[in-house]
């Protein structure tokens, strides 16, 4: 790879979106997006000797990542933010739009909030800087494929001096709270139930109502603003 990997702890957060059945069989199928062919190279060398990963395809910019994913139906996507054509987050965009399924593990450099934020709002699961060791990026890839949320320690402080004096919460109903501590971590709509003693359907209606009330997209987004808030 061109650039060392080295060993930063990275903070998971149970999302329960989208979490594969652990009966599910095969290896984790990974896209990798970055416009450096060396980049790409090194990351396929590495996961191709992984017996639980599978590297089924490249792209160079987000155009060509977001037909790949259509294409290739990954289940992980790695996506380098810095792009021509289209960049990570406008890709990133542009596949939460499509409706795809594949859970985005963003790669780069980039440390800014600018950059932090929207590339989380507009879907990705999780951020990692790319001296990132490789085991560790190995485990990020396992993680984010589970259901989690994954960001680097510097990027979760951004996304907590970001948030600060987020008054939203004040909306939610002391069972949407409950619930909303629930979704981050990890849990599904069923264990809610179980937990809560409420029925699914239930359950469905508090999440439907926590998500118009904070302006969020997804249960992914949930778990993040969960965390940020202090409600776990």
């Amino acid at each position: 790879m061109s650039e060392s990997m080295k060993g930063p702890d990275a903070e998971p957060v149970a999302d329960g979106v989208g979490t594969p059945s652990d009966t599910e069989a095969g290896p984790i199928r990974v896209l990798v997006v970055d416009d450096h062919q060396v980049v790409r190279h090194g990351l396929r060398t590495f996961l191709d000797i992984l017996d639980d990963i599978e590297v089924v395809g490249e792209a160079a910019d987000g155009q060509e990542a977001v037909e790949q994913a259509e294409a290739l139906a990954p289940d992980v996507m790695l996506l380098d933010l810095q792009l021509p054509s289209v960049d990570g987050v406008e890709a990133l965009r542009m596949l939460r739009d499509r409706g795809n399924p594949a859970r985005v593990l963003v790669l780069t450099s980039f440390t800014e909030p600018a950059k932090v934020v929207p590339a989380l709002r507009a879907g990705a699961a999780g951020y990692l800087f790319k001296d990132v060791d490789p085991d560790a990026l190995a485990q990020a890839i396992r993680a984010v494929h589970a259901g989690q949320v994954l960001l680097e320690p510097e990027v979760a402080a951004a996304l907590l001096r970001g948030d600060a004096g987020d008054e939203r919460a004040g909306a939610l109903t002391d069972r949407e709270r409950e619930v909303l501590a629930e979704i981050a971590r990890g849990r599904s709509n069923r264990e809610i139930a179980r937990a809560l003693v409420l029925s699914e359907k239930t359950v469905k209606t508090h999440v439907s109502s926590i998500l118009a009330k904070l302006g969020l997209a997804d249960r992914t987004q949930a778990a993040l603003y969960a965390v940020r808030s202090g409600l776990v």
